[in-house]
């Protein structure tokens, strides 16, 4: 197991992590504070492709927190990314999901298309329709390549759980009778697109999450560090038997213990 005082790069959800809701947890800015001065390079790494990096910072800044949006990376842009390196700048892709979804395909050099195209990529899109479905799944029956930026069933809200961009991929699944190759968590290539946007070494960065199921198995397949903290999803229990290196209560209990090394 790395000692915490050889981590270089940090791999860090959001939600769960570092607030719950519009809600700072414990020692928030101090946390950024310390990474800035150690320094620790990070990127906050969330499946959630339904605001821009841009929001993300605001969000944060309500919080009194300073980022770049440059240190955001959610899975709609791991998707871009991967899709314009596998495929080339200008591929032709077919969008079933949010706005910043489609702002992410564009920024990649992406082309936006609902005809001839190579891919489509599905994701969460709170405007479904049926001719949305209809229209995705005829362009993967006729030989596009099928991505999804993660499978997460649900999400949590103000209402409790609430279906997922998993519940919106499955449809086009189910439908066009097609696998989609998948970026988010709990699969490596989000945390390899973000290791290669900081240079990072696996053997020197290290992922925080609450969830065992995404953060935790993402980052073990990595070849990540993981830290579990106890803020959000999972439980003491499910961390132990999963096995993760390093368990804390939240981001102020780490950050105690760190401060220390």
């Amino acid at each position: 197991m790395v000692e915490l005082a050889s981590i270089t790069n940090l791999i860090i959800d959001m939600d769960g992590v570092l607030y719950r809701g519009d809600e700072p947890l414990p020692r928030l800015r101090d946390f950024f504070a310390f990474m800035r001065a150690r320094p620790i390079v990070f990127r906050l790494a969330t499946n959630n492709s339904t605001h821009t990096p841009q929001q993300y910072t605001e969000r944060l800044a309500r919080m009194g927190v300073e980022i770049s949006p440059r240190e955001v990376l959610h899975s709609g842009q791991a998707t871009a990314q991967v899709i314009a390196q596998r495929y080339g700048r200008g591929t032709r892709v077919h969008v079933f999901g949010m706005p910043s979804l489609r702002a992410a395909m564009e920024e990649a050099g992406l082309v936006l298309a609902d005809r001839d195209v190579q891919v489509v990529v599905g994701s969460m899109d709170r405007e479904v329709t049926y001719d949305k479905v209809k229209r995705a799944t005829q362009l993967i029956r006729a030989g596009a390549e099928f991505y999804a930026t993660n499978l997460d069933p649900t999400v949590p809200s103000p209402e409790g759980l609430l279906p997922g961009t998993g519940c919106m991929v499955a449809m086009l699944e189910v439908a066009s009778g097609r696998k989609p190759i998948v970026i988010g968590k709990p699969e490596p290539t989000m945390f390899e697109v973000a290791l290669q946007s900081m240079g990072a070494d696996p053997a020197t960065t290290a992922t925080i999450g609450d969830r065992v199921d995404t953060d935790m198995l993402g980052g073990r397949r990595a070849g990540l560090t993981t830290i579990c903290v106890l803020s959000g999803s999972s439980s003491r229990q499910e961390a132990e038997t999963f096995g993760v290196d390093y368990i804390f209560n939240d981001i102020a209990d780490l950050l105690a213990h760190w401060e220390r090394l």
